[in-house]
């Protein structure tokens, strides 16, 4: 028999035995979806938090007192007994590094409320203060208006520049330069808008608004924790900048040689890394729990393999008797496995992937196809059919001839 003709009578045989067919491909839809599923769930998160993650602008790192990511509680509780990185900190850095570019101080506050007149926001307006190169290393561009200048910063001017998200909800039909609005009680002049910059994992990047560093310490107390950003003068130099700014912080800081560090330095990179990472081993626990699931669908496959076997005995009997050759029966129950399993593997690819989704349209973020994870569940499932369906076409490929044509 041509190849045509196996999976012609492969099909024909699971369309003769629909029940049994679809009892069988039940084990190996739940097993392709769980891995399917869970894989799309995450690709979803990773590709959002990592486009949250890379808010910093190229070649940029950040220096600050607590992990971004914190592995466990000792690590943040060891993180929050540090002392805070004050502002003469950050000025004798600022005046020290040598291989920066911008250099921005940012200290930040959430849970407040912008409201011009009538119209406010709700409670969940993140305030960042910043100076005035902290523009270019936090990535903002400005839609209109301008940013700040150093006469903001040595005046401590009360001006503002509101994300696009809080702009629209305070200043609906526009006018919203050179008007005033309170930012967490306090009355500001509003001189830019930023460019809007979407969402990620179900957060508004919008929902923020700016002020001058100078300005924020004299509203909200001088002691505050600051966070230092450094833009490199040039991507060859960018390790070197680390590697100068670890150690300026470490002589302002006074930490002894031979201790850790008392603050943490992150970019983009080695944020994305760190969670690719953690996301690394969730991916393989998950995949071994449902490798584990497609294992026992096989030996279900196995089983109704066999079954399948012993009901059409005397077919088998028919065929040999006619001329089929061992290896014809082989193919043809071989196939029947291989069939079975990738009709499940399909559909369990496709409930997983919508399956996987619903996180998109939980968060509100885009929607993936995991292709690489697709392709996996796809071949495994052959690699299955294969692995459990060649014992029972063996033994359908060794029957006597005479013998099953006695079979009853």
């Amino acid at each position: 028999m041509n190849f045509g003709e196996i999976i012609s009578i492969a099909l024909f045989a699971i369309r003769s035995n629909k029940l049994r067919s679809v009892l069988t491909l039940l084990g190996v839809v739940v097993g392709v979806f769980s891995i399917i599923a869970v894989m799309t769930a995450v690709q979803v998160l990773q590709s959002s938090i990592e486009s949250g993650l890379s808010g910093l602008g190229s070649d940029t790192f950040q220096i600050q007192r607590i992990p971004l990511i914190v592995a466990n509680h000792k690590q943040w509780h060891d993180a929050m007994m540090r002392k805070k990185i004050t502002m003469d900190e950050a000025q004798k850095f600022t005046q020290r590094i040598k291989l920066a570019q911008y250099i921005g101080i940012e200290s930040s506050t959430g849970g407040h409320v912008v409201q011009v007149g009538n119209l406010k926001t709700n409670p969940n307006i993140t305030i960042f203060a910043e100076n005035a190169e902290g523009m270019y290393t936090n990535n903002w561009s400005i839609a209109e208006g301008r940013p700040f200048n150093q006469g903001d910063m040595e005046t401590a001017q009360k001006v503002v520049i509101m994300g696009a998200e809080v702009a629209k909800k305070v200043f609906p039909n526009g006018g919203a330069i050179g008007s005033y609005a309170r930012v967490g009680g306090f009355r500001y002049r509003v001189i830019g808008l930023f460019d809007a910059q979407g969402s990620s994992l179900g957060g508004n990047n919008d929902n923020f608004v700016a002020i001058p560093l100078v300005t924020y310490l004299e509203e909200y107390g001088r002691y505050r924790d600051l966070h230092l950003m450094v833009k490199a003068k040039s991507p060859e130099v960018f390790n070197d900048a680390i590697d100068e700014a670890r150690y300026i912080m470490r002589v302002i800081r006074n930490v002894p040689p031979g201790s850790d560090d008392d603050f943490e330095i992150f970019s983009n990179d080695s944020l994305i890394s760190t969670f690719n990472d953690f996301t690394f081993y969730v991916k393989l626990g998950i995949g071994f729990i449902s490798f584990i699931a497609l294992l026992a669908a096989g030996v279900g496959i196995m089983n109704i393999m066999l079954v399948s076997v012993t009901e059409r005995t005397r077919e088998i009997g028919i065929r040999k008797a006619v001329g089929a050759r061992k290896s014809s029966i082989l193919s043809q129950f071989v196939a029947e496995a291989i069939v079975l399993c990738q009709i499940g593997g399909i559909v369990g690819i496709g409930l997983g992937i919508l399956a996987g989704n619903l996180v998109a349209i939980a968060f509100n973020i885009p929607a993936v196809f995991p292709v690489n994870w697709a392709l996996i569940g796809f071949f495994l499932c052959s690699f299955i059919g294969v692995a459990f369906g060649v014992y029972p076409a063996w033994k359908a490929a060794n029957l006597d001839p005479i013998d099953s044509l006695r079979y009853e």
